[in-house]
């Protein structure tokens, strides 16, 4: 029996920004190990890996305008614990990536003076 999975507008826009900000970092070097990795503890929207032997753990976010904060000030203390959590376990899942420093970058993605484009801001190491 198969779950049936409702998928909105919003999770697919989700989606896709995730998707953007994956495409920006492969450009930029990065590879793709993972994305939208779940597990009790949260979520980690990609894991990417920086040649020569880093792991990155990405959060993605998206923001219309700063009115209420900035996208890397909506990655608070509690999320930033989740996605701490999230990534050990991703670590015990997969331990052939323990032997690999890690970090943790947040993306702000938001729109471009009201156009179509995306402005994109990569904070690395945005938290440790």
């Amino acid at each position: 029996m198969r779950a049936i999975v409702k998928i909105n507008n919003k999770q697919l826009f989700g989606k896709s920004i995730e998707a953007l900000v994956a495409r920006e970092l492969r450009q930029q070097g990065l590879k793709l190990v993972s994305n939208n990795y779940y597990c009790r503890s949260g979520e980690i929207d990609l894991v990417m890996f920086e040649p020569p032997g880093q792991l990155v753990f990405v959060e993605v976010r998206y923001r219309n305008s700063s009115g209420f904060g900035t996208a890397l000030e909506s990655v608070e203390f509690r999320k930033q614990q989740k996605l701490k959590r999230a990534a050990a376990h991703f670590l015990m899942r997969f331990p052939s990536f323990n032997r690999y420093p890690a970090r943790f970058d947040v993306v702000a993605v938001r729109p471009f003076a009201g156009q179509k484009l995306q402005d994109i801001d990569w904070i690395k190491n945005a938290f440790s």
